[in-house]
């Protein structure tokens, strides 16, 4: 239990660094989402092969993992354009609402009973995102992309606890890569229409930011959470992930400077998450020591 909350609080931290790699990059939302998936699914593919560790699937698995990394892509998507937006900051917050959405499909996906206290911590978490939205406006637009972001991030981890069960992360992951970078290929000239971009191909910069996007935040980062998610539930992995927003946070307030541009009710939205967070790893601890 223990190894399995140091792996997902690493992932965590991955997961908040990000958040300033989205904005680092200079690309469009479905652009960058399309070459991190392009660069993650292929060394995913090169260094499990020659581990051994991708395994036969059927065809129908092959179906449900394919759209599930579709989903996966269009959190990301949905992510980063949260960023463009509003900034960093906002759109790390609007994922601590993947714990309420947890909290209401992880009992449909999985048929389990619904849990009143997960129902409730993911209220208190809304809340604070309603705070934001209500009195800073100009964030508006940005708060709503990223709440269809936590959305589409709550889901694929339920699912993927599902297969997890027989199938290995290697394989899982890497299929779910392959199958939404093929699903968002064949839609990315529709996007690039609506959503033009000045320039398709990343300068040497990006192509680096894209690489430790791809390699360090994606393939061993997802491996990580994965891996913690075989041990712990859905839930207890997404509230954990409420811990991104305050890693990307303070990275966003050292690199960017993004406290000069939020109010007082940014604040008090934040702190009320935070105050959920503290009360859940409280409720864990006493549920460990029983």
């Amino acid at each position: 239990m223990k190894k399995a909350f140091l792996q997902l609080h690493l992932a965590v931290f991955l997961a908040g660094f990000t958040g300033i790699l989205g904005r680092l990059i200079t690309l469009n939302e479905g652009l960058l989402v399309w070459y991190r998936l392009m660069f993650s699914s292929a060394t995913m593919w090169l260094l499990y092969l020659l581990m051994k560790r991708i395994q036969p699937i059927s065809a129908l698995d092959m179906l449900r993992i394919t759209g599930i990394g579709f989903m996966a892509a269009m959190h990301w998507v949905t992510f980063y354009g949260a960023i463009k937006y509003a900034n960093v900051s906002v759109a790390l917050v609007c994922f601590s609402s993947v714990g309420f959405f947890t909290a209401l499909f992880e009992p449909l996906v999985l048929k389990r009973r619904l849990d009143k206290t997960e129902l409730l911590l993911g209220i208190f978490v809304m809340l604070g995102i309603y705070i934001i939205f209500q009195f800073d406006s100009a964030y508006k637009t940005g708060i709503i992309v990223g709440l269809i972001s936590a959305m589409l991030g709550s889901l694929f981890p339920i699912c993927n606890k599902i297969l997890l069960q027989r199938i290995n992360v290697e394989t899982l992951m890497t299929y779910e890569l392959t199958g939404g970078f093929l699903i968002l290929s064949a839609l990315l000239p529709f996007y690039l229409r609506y959503f033009p971009t000045p320039a398709f191909w990343p300068d040497w910069q990006n192509f680096l930011w894209l690489l430790v996007l791809s390699w360090i935040c994606s393939v061993w980062a997802f491996r990580l959470s994965a891996s913690a998610l075989k041990k712990l539930s859905a839930f207890t992995v997404n509230l954990t992930y409420n811990l991104e927003p305050l890693y990307g946070i303070v990275l966003a307030f050292v690199v960017y400077h993004e406290n000069k541009y939020l109010s007082q009710w940014f604040y008090i939205g934040f702190a009320l998450i935070l105050l959920v967070l503290f009360v859940h790893i409280l409720l864990l601890r006493k549920q460990v020591h029983k």
